[in-house]
């Protein structure tokens, strides 16, 4: 079979090359425009796929499971009181069994070594769906819909803004330095990325050519930036003083005075969902009665306003998340060539 990305797994971006995610992002946008235009792709055609999720999703799950489905391939949802991952089976033993029934196996979860060893035990494509450290999936989706904006990468400005030290921070700064992104991050000192993926950054940056900037000074932060992107404050199975992240964070909030700092009327605004961006929510409307804030990490003026692309964004998780699956276990003509 002459394709470059068959039987490989889908861990973490520092496994792959600038060439190999823009072919990603590339597909990503191809397979939309068939779906578009309501042309079959059933690449994965008879296929069985698991999802296996010990964490709670929206995008992640109606993603894997409308592109498996358009892809022609059987997706089985597998929740954490589902199967015995971790509980009464260990990982690995759980890895053999379902590479043994499944083709391919999406994870999302805690552990970034549950994902790694469900890859090294199954024999089986494996798809990080998100983990504590890396949330590579939502990558394709947002450098896609840079992509669909401004129709380049290389030399446009992204800045995160809030907490850093997250999966979306980590995977924000890695794959724009991969892809030559210049990569700006605003964040309190103590909720800045670790060093030792500051440090892989500014490797990758050197060869791609990106400029990578981390600051505590929101202003410095979004300055002449093409797009803002922001996260929730305090992350799944986190244990924080809320009170306490808020009053840190509230400076880094993406509001329409940090949208006029960039001083760029064309820059676009950026968040992977789910946003606390109003009282809408059962969490949102206890936040605002405890600590006095409707609105945390962005404004609800910014998100519907006309600079927001969030939906696209979400959209585009599920086009990404297909050219993945397809690319690492469909019968597709990719030739090695191609990367070299």
């Amino acid at each position: 079979m002459n394709n470059h990305f068959y039987g490989q797994s889908f861990l973490k971006e520092l496994d792959f090359s600038a060439k190999e995610l823009n072919y990603l992002i590339d597909f990503a946008i191809h397979l939309k425009a068939l779906k578009q235009q309501h042309i079959p792709h059933p690449y994965l055609q008879g296929k069985n796929i698991a999802l296996l999720f010990e964490k709670t999703s929206t995008r992640t799950r109606s993603s894997f499971t409308v592109a498996a489905n358009d892809l022609g391939a059987n997706p089985e949802f597998l929740g954490k009181n589902d199967i015995q991952l971790g509980n009464k089976e260990s990982v690995a033993d759980t890895a053999k069994v379902l590479g043994s029934m499944y083709d391919g196996i999406e994870f999302r979860g805690f552990k970034q070594s549950d994902v790694e060893t469900l890859a090294q035990e199954s024999g089986v494509p494996v798809w990080n769906g998100l983990t504590d450290d890396w949330h590579p999936t939502q990558m394709i989706a947002d450098f896609m819909t840079l992509k669909e904006v401004y129709g380049h990468l290389p030399g446009l400005t992204l800045t995160y803004v809030g907490d850093g030290r997250n999966n979306m921070a980590n995977s924000l700064l890695v794959t724009s330095a991969i892809l030559g992104v210049n990569f700006k991050l605003g964040a309190p000192q103590h909720l800045q990325p670790a060093p030792a993926v500051i440090s892989q950054a500014q490797a990758l940056a050197q060869t791609s050519g990106a400029q990578i900037t981390i600051t505590d000074d929101p202003l410095t932060a979004v300055k002449d930036s093409d797009a803002l992107y922001t996260d929730i404050w305090i992350s799944m199975g986190e244990t924080v003083d809320p009170a306490e992240r808020i009053q840190a964070l509230l400076p880094y909030q993406i509001n329409q005075n940090l949208l006029n700092a960039t001083g760029k009327d064309s820059t676009i605004v950026m968040h992977c969902l789910p946003a606390y961006h109003d009282k809408e929510t059962t969490i949102g409307k206890q936040l605002a009665e405890e600590f006095g804030v409707s609105e945390l990490e962005i404004t609800n003026e910014v998100f519907l306003g006309q600079h927001s692309h969030v939906f696209q964004e979400a959209e585009n998780r599920m086009h990404s998340i297909k050219a993945i699956m397809a690319a690492t276990l469909g019968d597709l003509f990719i030739p090695e060539e191609f990367f070299k």
